[in-house]
This record gives structure tokens, sequence and C-alpha cells, in this order.
């Protein structure tokens, strides 16, 4: 024992410095495993094996995939959405967009589809039947609107929708982590690495949780660093401090992440009450990850995109058809002998299928002018905040979970590396 003290006084520095040590390691262990699971977005290295990619990045898909069937399956009633909107309110909000776009339209298709008769017609009489269509927009709208929410699984796809806004749009994700994109990298739907709103979204969310765990990381670190150093005082063996620095970063990113998720429900002892981290912030959480959705995924343009654009856009086109073919049948029928009669039955199935592409191609840019009380009517962000407080302890964790679930275990050896290397270090600083 008295050599033990003597060592003690005479190294007393280096003693002092080994829990702080042994805390940066823990620090630093997860400050790197935190970055792993966001970065790089793209692999870097040599594939398969000698390299590495962000976890969220690399299997960005399958978590699209399990956020998409939680929000679809508990969290949001699309048809709900949609049933909010009042086609009163909308078709207001579109009046004087609408008769300019039907205008717009009508010249058009008729100046290209039969330009003879359109340019012998005189000015007065073009104004007359221009009006007389305008006359039965309002409830074109009305009746594509009721048509779009009573057959809303046929002309959209929300899954897919959802799955394709999460993983695309590299270049986003790369600005809001501070990268710069890789040269010939390429961004888009589908693709791998193409995960920037799932990146962020599970990074804003889990932000706290993140800096939780590296704060463990110095708790803990610090505490074993103080086991660390007493052991080396009665050993002196040079394994002891690359073990302990390996334990260190393998235990403390282990029991950090746990601590994130578990206990799932609130536990006492005695004045204390013990939680997993992100379940005690569900109610922040909630609020989150609704306006995320609102903001960035459920948007009404994001919406019209998936409905004029998605797999399901052909039965839309056949739906605005059908409406523009009644609506045109009408309108010419009031407007005898100047168009009915002049025009063929070939040739106003031209005009009728020219006016649906027409008025199909002009919907972002007209329904752009009811946006505001499109996205204050359907409400995503609070039907999505509400929905995620009823959902179980277990539902809740799915939120995040995934993200660390996938490749877990490297995070954590990497974490142990790490700390081994420190450790090892550190006997060449003590012995040199």
């Amino acid at each position: 024992m008295g050599a033990v003290l003597d060592d003690l006084a005479r190294h007393w520095q280096l003693y002092a410095a080994m829990p702080f040590i042994a805390a940066l390691i823990g620090y630093v262990t997860k400050r790197v495993a935190i970055e792993m699971m966001f970065r790089p977005l793209e692999f870097v290295g040599v594939k398969p094996i000698f390299g590495w990619q962000g976890v969220v990045p690399k299997h960005g898909g399958r978590m699209a995939a399990v956020a998409t069937e939680l929000l679809t399956a508990n969290l949001l009633d699309i048809k709900e959405v949609f049933a909010r909107l009042d086609p009163a309110i909308v078709t207001r909000e579109l009046e004087q967009p609408l008769l300019r776009a039907v205008d717009d339209i009508a010249r058009d298709v008729l100046e290209k589809h039969q330009p003879r008769l359109w340019e012998a017609m005189p000015t007065l009489a073009q104004d007359l039947l221009i009006k007389q269509v305008q006359a039965g927009a309002p409830r074109l709208v009305r009746e594509f609107l009721d048509e779009v929410r009573e057959h809303l699984d046929d002309v959209l796809d929300v899954r897919q929708m959802t799955v394709e806004r999460l993983t695309r749009d590299t270049e986003a994700a790369m600005s809001d982590t501070g990268e710069a994109p890789a040269r010939g990298s390429r961004s888009g739907a589908g693709a791998p690495q193409g995960t920037a709103l799932l990146v962020r979204l599970i990074r804003e969310t889990s932000r706290p949780e993140m800096a939780f765990i590296a704060r463990m990381g110095i708790y803990f670190g610090f505490g074993l660093g103080l086991v660390q150093t007493v052991v080396w005082a009665l050993t002196k063996q040079p394994w002891v401090l690359p073990v302990f620095g390996g334990c260190i970063g393998l235990f403390t990113d282990w029991l950090a992440i746990k601590l994130i998720f578990v206990p799932r429900e609130p536990v006492r002892i005695g004045r204390v009450i013990l939680q997993g981290k992100f379940q005690r912030r569900r109610a922040e959480v909630a609020r989150q990850y609704g306006e995320l959705i609102a903001n960035e995924v459920l948007t009404v343009p994001n919406l019209l995109d998936a409905i004029l654009r998605g797999p399901r856009s052909d039965r839309l086109v056949a739906l605005v058809e059908r409406l523009v073919s009644q609506a045109v049948d009408e309108r010419a029928s009031v407007a005898k002998p100047m168009l009915a009669l002049a025009v063929g039955g070939r040739q106003l199935r031209e005009i009728k299928h020219a006016a649906a592409e027409r008025a199909l191609a002009r919907l972002p840019s007209t329904a752009r002018y009811a946006e505001g009380y499109l996205t204050e009517a359907m409400d995503v962000a609070k039907m999505v905040e509400q929905r995620m407080l009823a959902l179980t302890p277990i539902e809740f964790e799915g939120l995040l979970r995934p993200a660390f679930r996938q490749d877990e275990w490297k995070l954590i050896a990497v974490g142990g590396v790490i700390g081994f290397l420190v450790g090892e270090l550190q006997v060449l600083l003590m012995l040199g």
C-alpha cells in the first residue's frame, strides 16, 4: 500500500487526469456515434466493406416505410382531412383566378380547334360564349371536390407520396447538416441516399435525445474513470487503460441509447421519477412531428403533385375529362346555334379532351390562391399531434427507435474501439 501511495504522490497529476480523460472518451464516442447516424449522406470509402454511410441515409427507404406505416395507420386519416374542406369556400377563394383560367382555356382551345369559327364570331358573341362557360365553372369545382373526396383512394396514393417525400432531395439534407454534395452525386426520389427530409425529421425530433446521449457519456465516463484510476494504481498493468477505455466506450454508448427509451412508463423511486427521455417529451415531440409533417410532407402543393403525377393520376385524368365533357355538353347546348351546330362530333370530343388537359395543367397555379384556406381547413398538424398523444408507449417509441435499431451494434462497437485506442494512448503517456 505504501508503494501505491508513493506512486500516487509522484504522479498525482496523471491520476487526477484519468477520470477526466475517461469522461472525454465517453463524450467523444457519443458524438461520433451521433454523427455516424446521420453522416455521411452517401457512402464514403471502398464498397462494400471499407467505408461508412450514415445509418439513417443508408436505411432511408426502410425507415421511410416504417414512418409512413405509422403515419397512415395511426396518425392520419386522409379521408377525414379532405372531408374538412368546404367546396363553397374553396369556390369563393378561387372565384377570380378560376374565371381567368376558364377564359384563357376556352379561348385557346377554340382558337386551336375551331380557328375559322372563332375568328368569324363577333367579339360580343365570343364574350357571350366565354361567359356561358364561366357560369358553369363554380359548379364544376364543387363537383370536382365531391368526386375527389368520394374516390380519394382511386386518385391519391398517400403512402407512395409520403415515402417519396421522405426519401428525396439530398441537397436539402446536406445544407441542413452542413455537408457539401459529393461530386457527381444526384438527388431524386427513390435514390437510397436521397433522404433529406427523413434525416431532418429524425434529427429535429431527437435533438434533445442526442444532447442527452453526449452528456451521459461525460457522467458515465467520469464514474468509470474513477474505477479505472483505482485499478491502475493497484495493478500497474498496461492492459488496464485500453480495456477500461474500450469498456467505457461500449457501456456508455449502450446505456445512453437505452435510457432514451426505457423505462417506457414512469417509475417512481422515492422522490425520483424515472422514464425514458423520449417518452417524457411526448407532448413536445407530438407538436414538432405534426408541424414537420404538415409543413414538409402533406402540404397542399405536395398533395396536388401526388394527385396529378402520382401512380394513380390516370384515374384523375379520366375523372376531369368526364366532368369537363359534361360541362362542355351543357354549355354547347346553351350556346346554340353559335357552337353546337357548327362543331362536329369528333371535333367536339377533341375540344373536350383539350379543355380537360388544359384544366389539369392550370390546376396547381389556380389552387395556389386557395392554399391558405386549404392548409388551415385540413389542419394536418393538429390531427397528427392529437393522435400521436394517444399512441401507446411502444407505438410512440416506434417514431425514433428504428433510427437506432439499424446498425446499432456498429455504433456501440465504434465507441468501444475509440475508447480502446484512447486508453492505449494513455498507457504510452504513463509509461513514456
